[in-house]
């Protein structure tokens, strides 16, 4: 691909920019309540500490309007600190003003910047806030996969200012998601859900393309539903999306592909009662897939030899509604034949603390990253690194 990789170079004694996706999932007690994708940028950490190199981190979290404590990196600073005993992580408040902080920056301080996303130069895709960010190091890494669908200043514009290289979860992102799209065991099952298909519906499109069977859940489901004359009585649906569904419907049947939607439901008045599709009342709202779909779902995983999972088919959240997603998960793992690659921010909340994690073969630390690169093959970000 034409990117310096860290795997394959030695970047030591510098000043290193590094790039990572720390937008980690809070609980209503707003602590941290999935830190996995702080977890999978160690290795690139540690790697670089190891080479002596000094690390200043750049991350966003949430997405604030303005400066906000409630989106400040102190609670990330605290976690990451847990897994570097070690080294003393520094939050710095505003790299702008404190710039005495970077000159005297000691070996075993590692200085993390307040969320990149309080300064408007960054969403904005700035040159000269860019230009900003790069006087503080002398070499920068992306090993943030997960925004590198964002033209942000971080991710594109840095690359151009500084030698860049792809961190060590960047380029385990890129190959894994590679075998997906260019040499994918087969069968190949791909299973979307969510509760929108406006915004998957290119991704969709590309999975029938890809894939052998695509199994669709989540409130996205009901819209293709209601494109098969279904009932979906007050369940969440897109009506202005009904033309796409069955578009795509009618494009997975002239490619030979199975498009499998759910056969029963889990109602919002009726939790513990299924219901087929066929007699979904007026006033019903579907929050679950049933048992009947869980089967032949589950059937088309157990034959897979690659999988791909993003979006949860069930309103998880609410334990009453879960069973469907957890039924996706525990099938997944039981299948130790298939390559299995699972993403989202939804799905990754979804099975956190589950047992098993590891037989997914790959947690992917993005959602939006890695649905659109299965769509185009590349992000901007990638392509940011490309020399």
């Amino acid at each position: 691909m034409n990117i310096n990789f860290l795997s394959q170079h030695e970047v030591s004694h510098k000043k290193v920019l590094l790039r990572v996706d720390f937008n980690v999932s809070f609980n209503k007690r707003h602590k941290i309540s999935d830190d996995t994708r702080i977890q999978q940028a160690l290795p690139t950490i540690r790697k670089l500490l190891k080479q002596q190199n000094k690390l200043i981190l750049i991350s966003h979290l949430g997405e604030p309007k303005q400066r906000d404590k409630q989106f400040s990196l102190q609670s990330v600073v605290k976690d990451l600190s847990k897994y570097l005993p070690s080294y003393h992580i520094r939050l710095v408040d505003d790299f702008q003003k404190d710039r005495e902080i970077f000159i005297k920056q000691q070996t075993q301080e590692i200085l993390m910047l307040e969320n990149i996303r309080f300064y408007p130069g960054e969403q904005a895709n700035d040159e000269e806030f860019a230009r900003e960010l790069s006087l503080l190091g002398e070499i920068y890494v992306n090993d943030a996969f997960g925004v590198s669908h964002r033209n942000n200043a971080s991710v594109t514009q840095l690359p151009k200012l500084l030698p860049a290289y792809g961190g060590l979860l960047m380029e385990k992102e890129i190959n894994m998601l590679d075998k997906v799209i260019h040499l994918p065991k087969r069968p190949l099952v791909a299973i979307i859900g969510g509760s929108k298909i406006s915004t998957k519906i290119k991704l969709i499109k590309k999975l029938i393309d890809l894939a052998d069977t695509v199994l669709i859940g989540g409130g996205m489901a009901n819209t293709f539903l209601l494109a098969e004359n279904f009932m979906v009585g007050e369940s969440l649906v897109e009506k202005d999306e009904v033309k796409y569904a069955f578009q795509l419907m009618s494009d997975a049947r002239r490619a030979h592909k199975k498009l499998l939607l759910p056969l029963d439901a889990i109602v919002e008045d009726h939790p513990d009662h299924e219901t087929s599709v066929r007699n979904v009342k007026k006033h019903d709202s579907i929050r679950d897939i049933g048992s009947e779909t869980q089967a032949i779902f589950g059937r088309q995983i157990s034959l897979a030899r690659t999988i791909v999972w993003n979006g949860p088919v069930g309103m998880f959240e609410d334990n009453r509604f879960s069973r469907g997603t957890e039924y996706i998960y525990y099938a997944i793992t039981q299948n130790q034949d298939a390559i299995s690659i699972v993403g989202g921010g939804d799905t990754l909340a979804a099975i956190n603390h589950k047992e098993y994690l590891d037989r997914i073969t790959h947690i992917s630390t993005g959602g939006g990253a890695m649905l659109e690169y299965i769509e185009k093959g590349t992000l901007p970000g990638i392509e940011a690194l490309k020399h």
